[in-house]
């Protein structure tokens, strides 16, 4: 088949149901899709084919088909709910054949395989039976008001098989799938205040970024469920950033009392008196410290209320 499709000069595809969507949303930029229906899963096979010729699953078999699609192929889509039956239309020189019906681009529908079907018939029409289906084709393709080039969406959905991701990127792709139905919840009424002035305060600017992002989700969390356990393993900073919190609600006359164990009030008292070995001593924070016992903390330096 590989050889086959070299020889070709070029291929003119139609979807002739919509099969891309175009979301039109204001303010944002407009993304192509496939939905997941059987009729579009068919243009890559069927499951009565052989794996690797079904799915573009390795990275140089799909770069060779998006490189054979940008050479020889164009791809166009219906866009109204008018009907449109399908078939193939072969043009060689000045002869013509043409395959009807042809319901899916798979072997099976293609009669070239038996499937699962009680029978497959498709008519072979030749000259000059053939050249109407030609010409029917042609008026069709350049009918702008019905169709719609998808080509790039294609070669997008291809391309994506092969192209080289950095971890980050994929990281990040993992993260966002995981948590994207909370970033939904997220309102400006549980985001933080700026005009606290809390990101111009000493402890604020002491912080790395992921210790202020951290410190902003957990206001945010306070916000929603009024309460939030800050896990961050040992060394990361989970005292910095509770103190940024803290510098917060304290800008919003709030007061704060921080529970710890015995052994960590002297800590937690260093960073809100006047010390020489306090480095946020120009904040001037005014919580209150207790503790409770002497056991060592399980995740970190203690628990923080906020009244």
């Amino acid at each position: 088949m590989k050889n086959q499709l070299e020889s070709i000069e070029e291929l003119r595809f139609v979807f002739t149901s919509p099969s891309f969507t175009t979301e039109r949303a204001p303010k944002e930029k407009r993304e192509f899709y496939i939905p997941q229906l059987e009729r579009e899963r068919n243009l890559y096979g069927s499951e009565f084919e052989l794996k690797l010729r079904n799915e573009l699953t390795q990275k140089a078999i799909a770069r060779e088909c998006a490189d054979w699609i940008r050479k020889k192929v164009k791809f166009k889509s219906n866009t109204t709910t008018e009907s449109m039956n399908g078939f193939i239309a072969i043009e060689n020189g000045d002869e013509s054949i043409a395959y009807q019906p042809i319901n899916g681009f798979t072997t099976v529908d293609l009669g070239c395989d038996r499937g699962n079907n009680s029978y497959s018939m498709i008519a072979k029409f030749e000259s000059p039976h053939s050249i109407e289906f030609v010409k029917l084709f042609n008026s069709i393709w350049k009918d702008e008001a019905k169709l719609q080039d998808v080509t790039n969406e294609v070669l997008d959905n291809i391309t994506a098989a092969y192209q080289e991701n950095s971890p980050e990127f994929i990281y990040f792709l993992t993260l966002f799938n995981i948590f994207n139905e909370f970033l939904e919840d997220i309102s400006e009424d549980v985001l933080p205040n700026d005009k606290t002035g809390f990101q111009t305060s000493k402890i604020w600017n002491t912080l790395y970024s992921f210790q202020k992002d951290a410190a902003l989700a957990i206001i945010n969390k306070l916000e929603t469920y009024n309460g939030c356990i800050l896990a961050d393993s040992v060394g990361l900073g989970k005292t910095f950033t509770a103190l940024a919190v803290i510098k917060y609600y304290e800008n919003r006359n709030k007061t704060v009392l921080v529970l710890c164990p015995k052994k960590l009030a002297d800590n937690w008292n260093t960073f809100k008196d006047n010390y020489i070995n306090n480095p946020i001593a120009a904040d001037r924070l005014n919580y209150d410290v207790l503790y409770h016992t002497d056991l060592p903390p399980l995740y970190g330096p203690g628990a923080m209320l906020v009244n």
